[in-house]
């Protein structure tokens, strides 16, 4: 197995079988039986998938941080920009564009909060930006077996793309001139950008967004990290104004 193929820790590897990549799950002989095992027992009995017990040091070579359990799944390509113009987008779908995320634990932090608020779709940067490893699928809690996820290699181009096809791009920086409690957010399909926490948004993709808004901090720490901040934004400022689906 190559490192791209592999899924560890129960929770990663059950979302690994609920989003259907998983082909094989391979557990450390002797796991001790507790919900979270019991679960993806379960979601692999559901799903038609045979466990297979091997010795933990079997694990330990594949995945130091296991936790007793590791999946191997089907590798999914990124979207490409191109593809962004076609999308088959839902008229109020919410897409997150990171900027300059570089650590796979925010990336995955970030994923598990875009997914978890219903967000159409990830975009990140092909170049110093984080890609999807095994510690960042297992930071997002799976969540990026789950969301369609865009790699692209210029992020104003896309974010032209996603406004031609009827996205209002909205930016999150620190000093903006309206916060995101001056108003609603707009109608109809949201690009919600976020950069690293300590560099923002580049100039050009702040250019490129058609609002700015920021978070206001109450307290004494000045800023939030990116998965923080856009988990605040997305339920405080994205998700009031959109209508509910059913499940």
């Amino acid at each position: 197995m190559s490192a791209a193929d592999i899924v560890a820790g129960r929770r990663a590897v059950l979302e690994a079988v609920r989003s259907g990549r998983a082909r094989e799950v391979l557990l450390a002989s002797g796991s001790r039986e507790t919900p979270g095992l019991r679960d993806l027992l379960d979601a692999c009995a559901g799903a038609g998938l045979q466990t297979r017990e091997v010795p933990r040091r079997e694990l330990d070579a594949l995945a130091p941080d296991h936790h007793g359990a590791v999946a191997r799944v089907t590798a999914v390509g990124p979207i490409g920009e191109r593809e962004l113009s076609s999308w088959p987008f839902d008229e109020d779908d919410v897409v997150v564009i990171l900027d300059g995320i570089t650590d796979p634990q925010n990336l995955g932090a970030a994923a598990r909060s875009a997914e978890a608020a219903g967000v159409a779709m990830l975009v990140t940067r092909t170049r110093r930006a984080a890609d999807v490893t095994p510690a960042a699928v297992r930071a997002s809690a799976g969540a990026l077996l789950h969301l369609p996820h865009a790699r692209v290699a210029n992020l104003p181009r896309a974010l032209e793309r996603l406004q031609e096809a009827g996205f209002t791009v909205v930016g999150l920086v620190e000093r903006a001139p309206a916060s995101v409690y001056d108003g609603a957010a707009p109608e109809g399909r949201v690009a919600i950008v976020t950069g690293s926490e300590g560099r923002g948004l580049s100039r050009l993709v702040r250019e490129a967004c058609d609002h700015l808004v920021s978070l206001p901090m109450r307290g004494r720490v000045g800023s939030l990290n990116a998965s923080a901040a856009l988990a605040a934004v997305l339920y405080a400022y994205v998700l009031p104004s959109r209508r509910e689906r059913p499940a």
